[in-house]
């Protein structure tokens, strides 16, 4: 796989990048500072409706919170192409955030993020290794059950 391109990556994964969601509030999807390419927080959003809503040690069960966190990060990943064109411009997948909508006893986190981590590092390789972040909250936007962020050094 080290001869592929993000690009052949998400083709071979079967994943067809959407177009970014356009932003709902008073923010841009999207910041470059120098090298540093922020992605801010993505929705599980399929054909523009989210896959789930809910809360983890609700309504929503771990396996369904891992294939929206994997949602949220191809959304990410749509943002980053629109932001820099072609994928191969992300030198390193830096850090990616999470936010789990859960109950106060929800203890899984980690395992509902492998998601995206996942799929940063299917699509990025051992550029896709990244620091992370993962954290319960009681609500997100739209009752979603996850969010997902990032950070990336482009070149």
């Amino acid at each position: 796989m080290p001869d592929t391109t993000p690009e052949q990556r998400l083709r071979q994964l079967g994943i067809v990048l959407p177009t970014p969601a356009t932003p709902v509030a008073n923010y841009v999807g999207t910041v470059i500072s120098g090298s540093s390419l922020v992605v801010s927080g993505q929705l599980p959003l399929v054909d523009g409706k989210l896959l789930t809503t809910g809360k983890l040690g609700g309504t929503v069960a771990v396996e369904l919170a891992v294939e929206a966190a994997r949602y949220s990060m191809i959304n990410v990943i749509a943002q980053v192409k629109a932001a820099v064109g072609e994928l191969s411009r992300v030198k390193r997948v830096v850090r990616l955030g999470g936010f789990i909508a859960c109950t106060p006893d929800f203890t899984q986190h980690a395992a509902v993020m492998n998601g995206a981590s996942d799929l940063a590092v299917a699509v990025f390789g051992d550029a896709g290794r990244h620091a992370r972040s993962t954290v319960g909250v009681p609500s997100l936007p739209l009752d979603s059950a996850v969010e997902v962020e990032g950070l990336f050094e482009i070149g």
